[in-house]
């Protein structure tokens, strides 16, 4: 038996429905002040070094990702080349 449960609900819905806060105004203020700075040119201040540990976070997670799967996969070869020599 098959059950399917469709839920219509936006975004902010949701996140009043599992309770979580509402960090929008501090987000808008984030931005504007990154922004502020940017355009003002603001000395030793670096854009790049904003995203730098997202980029470095995210190809370790891919990194993972890929030993993952070629664990799986020599698993499973070696495991069906033993299937095969039984």
């Amino acid at each position: 038996m098959k059950i399917n449960v469709t839920f219509d609900l936006t975004p902010e819905e949701l996140r009043r429905a599992m309770g979580l806060p509402d960090v929008q105004e501090f987000q808008q203020e984030l931005f504007a002040s990154m922004l502020e700075k940017m355009k003002s040119g603001e000395e030793g201040y670096d854009a790049m070094s904003l995203y730098q540990p997202m980029f470095n976070e995210g190809m370790n997670a891919m990194g993972q990702f890929q030993k993952m799967m070629l664990s799986m996969m020599s698993g499973a070869s070696s495991s069906s080349s033993d299937k095969n020599n039984s």
